[in-house]
């Protein structure tokens, strides 16, 4: 369980910043290098790569060796994960607004009478 959250802390804390979210966005269309993500983005090869990193600790991205080419790939995994908890939540306040929409019926009801 304590791995779990850690990686639910990691994905999301790589999802706060809109340009990790932005990069994903690629990758989703295609693995890419850093210099193909560079192209798209007005910051430095650096700051592609620590972004990078923090994807690939999250285990958002996986980044394989193609001769000098280091290309990352989306993995599903991790916001499979993090989409199960947030639906998780989905259904318990759905199921609180459902409950308070049933007492707030009841109550007009009895008002009505």
């Amino acid at each position: 369980m304590e791995a779990t959250a850690d990686r639910l802390d990691a994905v999301f804390f790589a999802l706060s910043d809109r340009t990790r979210r932005t990069i994903l966005e690629r990758l989703a269309r295609g693995a890419a290098g850093v210099n193909e993500l560079k192209d798209s983005f007005s910051i430095s090869q650096p700051a592609i790569s620590r972004h990078l990193k923090i994807l690939e600790r999250a285990q958002l991205i996986r980044r394989s060796r193609e001769a000098q080419r280091r290309p990352a790939r989306v993995e599903t995994e991790a916001i499979a994960e993090a989409t199960t908890w947030i639906e998780h939540f989905q259904q318990l306040w759905e199921a609180n607004y459902q409950r308070l929409d049933a007492l707030l019926a009841g109550e007009l009801q009895r008002h009505n009478d």
